[in-house]
């Protein structure tokens, strides 16, 4: 025993941070018709555990806890919410190995993206912390002498959320973290794939001292989503609404919200340019699409869905790329010492990849590297070469890890196509021509351009995206002005 390392400070076990109940006013509950969904790892379909099947009365019971809430909560002062905030990140941060650890078993992703999930998550907390003191109205020069002009703003409300299953922890913190810090509470559904995640930072938001009804977390399975989502979306009670997922959902879910006429945030799908030209540095490209290509094995909204290279230098770039990720990629358990690429979500994403790779060989790609299904979960990291635009893969949002990889002429012809899309979430190019960095920068429709950058996303700088893509912005100071409403008062009668 005398060789044994003590816990660090703070330090719990993964196993401790599985929850089998939601979280409502501050404590564990169980769904009121006593049904639960079984939640399985994507990388050996072994059972995890179980968790509550809530449904719409469930979801408006912690409306109306969140609501009861609000009415305190609004009265907090900046500093007091900012000290909270600031507390949970740091548990966050302190409890990161074993969060990244149930992350991972959740969701696949291997270990060292969990824990970059885990860092960037508490990161939101960190901003938020800072942004909810800096949270200011204004004086307006008034054009009556007898009267004075201000400018207010104010907490919006109860805030309902819908978080997705690839980032089940910094989803939630740059939402919460955002409404928190504001003066909002909060009721959330995290993703039936993912939902351990959402529920330990619930655990580790009481133990900072947040208080009871502040932070929800709702609980369903696929079955009940819809019922839970239309609950937030029609709920009176419920003045704004968040969600992250896909541009089908959002769709559906703006209309609901029209019913009460929420204040909406939509972080949609992306269908992102990758665009390599002449005067760039080829292997600063390559490894900037490894990132933005194969990261969480190319689950991510922002992961680069296109990629055109320029004619002349299109052969170097699909072989040295093909021998990138031949070299460095590794196709296993996120849990495994030196696994890069972890599972698909579930069977039905393996099937699309398959179809979208079955779809551009017979259209007359060619498959340079990778290919194939690793049974269960897993695909091979695939890079296409000879893609076309009337491809699946060039058209459709991929959510894998296949590279597609077109050609082009010119500069114009490739802003053209990078804009040939509903979709306008993110952008990447790379290029050491200054004149044509700030043309294509400003030419791109999307909310996010990555310039000689692969990998972008920082709590510190606004994300969201153009076109069908989304509404509003989170993260950097900008996140917080969408739990924010803005109040004019003019006082009179000052002789």
């Amino acid at each position: 025993m005398d060789n044994v390392t003590p816990p660090k400070p703070g330090f719990r076990a993964a196993s401790s941070f599985v929850y089998d109940k939601a979280f409502v006013n501050g404590e564990w509950v169980a769904a009121s018709s006593g049904k639960t969904f079984e939640v399985l790892n994507p990388a050996n379909g072994k059972l995890i555990g179980s968790v509550p099947d809530m449904d719409a009365t469930d979801t408006e019971n912690a409306i109306k806890v969140a609501y009861k809430a609000f009415q305190s909560w609004k009265e907090t002062t900046a500093k007091e919410r900012s000290a909270l905030l600031r507390r949970w990140g740091e548990l966050m941060v302190e409890n990161k190995e074993e969060l990244s650890k149930l992350l991972t078993t959740e969701m696949g992703k291997p270990l060292a993206e969990s824990a970059g999930e885990l860092g960037y998550g508490a990161g939101f907390l960190e901003l938020f912390a800072e942004e909810a003191k800096r949270v200011e109205g204004d004086i307006i020069q008034t054009p009556i002498k007898t009267r004075r002009l201000l400018v207010l703003k104010q907490p919006i409300g109860v805030s309902g959320m819908i978080t997705p299953w690839n980032f089940p922890s910094a989803m939630i913190t740059r939402k919460a973290g955002a409404a928190i810090a504001a003066g909002c509470t909060v009721v959330l559904k995290p993703a039936e794939d993912t939902p351990y995640s959402a529920l330990a930072l619930c655990e580790l938001a009481k133990e900072a001292g947040i208080p009871p009804g502040v932070l929800n977390v709702v609980t369903c399975s696929r079955d009940n989503a819809s019922q839970v989502g239309r609950a937030l979306c029609e709920s009176p009670l419920v003045t704004k609404m968040s969600f992250t997922g896909s541009t089908v959902v959002g769709k559906l879910l703006l209309q609901q919200c029209a019913s009460t006429v929420k204040k909406v945030s939509l972080e949609l799908g992306g269908n992102a340019p990758f665009i390599v030209f002449q005067s760039a540095d080829v292997d600063a490209a390559v490894q900037g699409a490894m990132g933005a290509k194969f990261r969480c094995s190319g689950q991510t909204c922002v992961c680069a869905n296109r990629i055109y290279v320029h004619e002349s230098i299109y052969d170097e770039f699909v072989q040295k790329l093909a021998a990138t990720v031949e070299k460095d990629l590794k196709v296993g358990d996120g849990i495994a010492p030196g696994t890069t690429q972890g599972p698909l979500i579930n069977k039905k994403a393996v099937e699309k990849i398959e179809a979208h790779v079955q779809d551009a060989v017979t259209k007359g790609a060619k498959v340079v590297c990778g290919g194939k299904s690793k049974g269960g979960n897993f695909f091979e990291p695939t890079v296409l070469s000879e893609v076309t635009g009337d491809m699946r893969c060039s058209k459709e949002e991929i959510f894998g890890p296949i590279a597609g990889i077109l050609r082009f002429k010119t500069e114009e012809e490739v802003v053209a196509l990078a804009n040939t899309t509903s979709s306008g979430l993110a952008g990447y190019f790379y290029s050491r021509d200054l004149g044509q960095i700030w043309r294509v920068a400003e030419r791109l429709e999307s909310g996010l351009v990555g310039v000689n950058e692969g990998v972008i996303s920082v709590p510190d700088a606004p994300f969201g995206g153009w076109k069908e893509s989304g509404l509003g912005r989170e993260g950097g100071r900008y996140g917080i002005d969408e739990y924010l409403e803005i109040k004019y008062v003019c006082m009179g009668g000052l002789n």
